[in-house]
């Protein structure tokens, strides 16, 4: 697995954005959140991520920018158990939801907690889909 995080990955357009927001579904592990939608039109990536951090929990922005390469790091590490379950483009937004400062490590358990938390409900929502079908 290739662990990196490179600029095509990366969640940048407005629109897609708008549609995160407008349609997409969410997973929560506190203090994690992910906002998903699936199939992007026009995407060459299979995954593409972005991260926030509220300007709420934290009004400095060194503080904000630590958080944000921390969940950006997390993901590049376990971006792996998406890539080898998930089938066509995904669009996440990955956000940092509590004034509580958790250290790396908690923040890298929570995140592969969160990640396998979604795996399953997508594959909850994928079986409930083939089973209408028949």
């Amino acid at each position: 697995m290739n662990f990196t995080y490179p600029k095509n990955e990366r969640l940048k357009s407005k629109t897609t954005i708008g549609l995160l927001f407008s349609e997409g579904k969410s997973v929560s592990k506190y203090p994690l959140r992910l906002v998903y939608h699936a199939g992007e039109a026009g995407s060459e990536e299979k995954i593409k991520v972005g991260v926030s951090v509220s300007k709420k929990y934290f009004k400095k922005a060194v503080d904000r920018n630590y958080f944000k390469r921390v969940l950006r790091e997390t993901y590049r590490l376990n971006k792996h158990l998406l890539w080898d379950t998930l089938e066509g483009p995904y669009s996440f937004m990955l956000f940092y939801q509590s004034k509580d400062r958790l250290s790396y490590d908690e923040i890298n358990s929570k995140t592969i907690q969160l990640f396998e938390k979604f795996l399953l409900q997508v594959n909850k929502t994928n079986d409930s889909e083939n089973k209408t079908e028949l």
